[in-house]
């Protein structure tokens, strides 16, 4: 439920302008930006940590000045019982089934990151905080200026999951309706408008649906609706330009530049589905059984059909038949999967060496990637040109386009085909090391939730 609160929240850092910095703050000044209610012993708490990296003109590395972070920096701690956590629903991850959802967030901490163009947000325990560059008012905070420091949005409540686009944003509610905010062109907001939204929206088209999950990328979103138990209609809308990424068919198509405005059901996708992802110019939805179906631009093999045919009209990858997946995660022009034995395959465009195979060649069908074979991988990310990997063993993996060091390695060259580890630099902070938990990258900018203490 969205309700309006006077008070804007907003950490007291002082806002400025430094050169390029290449050193991590202390964790000692890292503010906590959130504390369990239920802690009554601070001897009880485990540490959360979000740290960031990347280019950060536009405010969005969140460390309060413009910086270039060449490996990760603490932006904030969150402190939470052991055991009392978990991770919002992800877009492109297999969601457990409604009942199971519905315990857990009665007694779990929920936390998620995401990260847009040159916006950033943390969701914890329904509330959003979020930073970045604001024009189009894709920070929802009512007005266009830079946020450089984690701010709570103050319109929204009960927040379940959240999905940054390019210069517009969506967020879903506990209750399962949509919000969405920012620039409106394309109809990316699905308000049957094209202007600015400076303040989160329902989304009133699809008011009669419950939505289990919610993707979104530059210029179009897509939505999965709960029913009963299970999860299964899946409704799209934004920037279509005849490549097909709604699909919708030539029976729905653009009502005004290019773009659909009013999200509409995807009547194409004969299969339910329990997860999506939005890529550049396509789309891809994963079925409860762990299968993919995708649709839209081709150019690049980025629907891993093994051709350059591709259409508005949704086709399972042929290639993955006999594979299970759990999630899947789109770029700009690649796609990667995770399958349930923990490998990773990857396939589309592959000239910034964003599918991490010692070739940089595109690749035409999914392809495993052999340099994470003996890893056990949980969790996988895209950036517009860029890819990452979670192990079990809390080990981040990056690889792909380093122009402007989102990959949070010092020394590494712009293009770095090989998927390589994450090190993180260990102060006297009394934490401990880092765990890896999730990990967001998005344009030029990636961040990560590390576990530092009560391993």
């Amino acid at each position: 439920m969205l309700f309006l609160r006077r008070q804007r929240h907003i950490f007291c850092f002082r806002r400025h302008i430094s050169s390029a910095s290449t050193s991590a703050k202390s964790t000692n000044e890292t503010p906590i930006i959130y504390r369990s209610p239920e802690l009554s012993n601070e001897n009880d708490a485990i540490t959360l940590q979000l740290l960031s990296w990347g280019r950060g003109a536009s405010g969005q590395l969140g460390g309060g000045i413009e910086e270039i972070r060449l490996y990760p920096a603490a932006v904030a701690n969150l402190h939470v019982l052991s055991s009392s956590f978990s991770f919002s629903p992800t877009p492109g991850q297999l969601l457990k089934s409604r009942l199971d959802i519905q315990n857990n967030a009665k007694q779990m901490t929920e936390i998620g990151i995401s990260c847009g163009l040159f916006h950033s947000a943390l969701l914890v325990d329904g509330k959003l905080w979020i930073w970045g560059k604001g024009d189009g008012g894709r920070l929802g905070l009512g007005h266009e200026n830079i946020a450089f420091v984690p701010t709570l949005n103050p319109y929204l409540d009960a927040i379940r999951s959240i999905a940054l686009g390019g210069v517009h944003s969506v967020a879903l509610t506990s209750s399962g309706e949509i919000f969405t905010w920012g620039y409106g062109g394309f109809g990316a907001l699905g308000h049957s408008v094209y202007h600015r939204e400076l303040l989160p929206r329902l989304v009133e088209g699809i008011v009669t649906e419950k939505f289990d999950s919610i993707a979104t990328s530059g210029t179009h979103t897509a939505a999965i609706t709960e029913k009963g138990l299970c999860v299964g209609e899946l409704y799209t809308w934004g920037r279509d330009e005849g490549d097909g990424r709604l699909g919708l068919g030539p029976g729905r198509g653009p009502n005004e530049g290019g773009g659909l405005s009013i999200p509409s059901k995807v009547k194409a996708l004969s299969v339910p589905v329990a997860a999506v992802s939005c890529g550049g110019f396509f789309t891809m939805v994963l079925t409860k059984d762990g299968k993919i179906w995708n649709w839209g631009a081709n150019s690049n093999y980025e629907l891993g059909r093994g051709n350059k045919i591709g259409g508005w009209k949704p086709e399972p990858i042929r290639h993955l038949e006999d594979v299970c997946v759990t999630q899947i995660a789109c770029g700009g022009y690649h796609s990667l999967a995770l399958t349930d034995d923990g490998k990773v395959l990857s396939w589309g465009f592959g000239g910034h060496g964003q599918l991490g195979h010692p070739s940089n060649q595109n690749q035409k069908v999914p392809v495993v990637i052999d340099a994470l074979a003996d890893q056990h991988v949980t969790y996988i990310a895209c950036g517009g040109s860029s890819s990452a990997a979670v192990t079990d063993d809390g080990k981040l993996y990056t690889w792909g386009n380093n122009r402007d060091f989102q990959l949070g390695v010092a020394g590494l060259p712009e293009v770095q085909p090989l998927p390589v580890e994450v090190k993180f630099l260990m102060e006297d902070d009394g934490l401990g090391p880092h765990k890896v938990l999730s990990v967001a990258v998005g344009a030029s900018h990636a961040m990560c939730l590390a576990l530092r203490s009560g391993c």
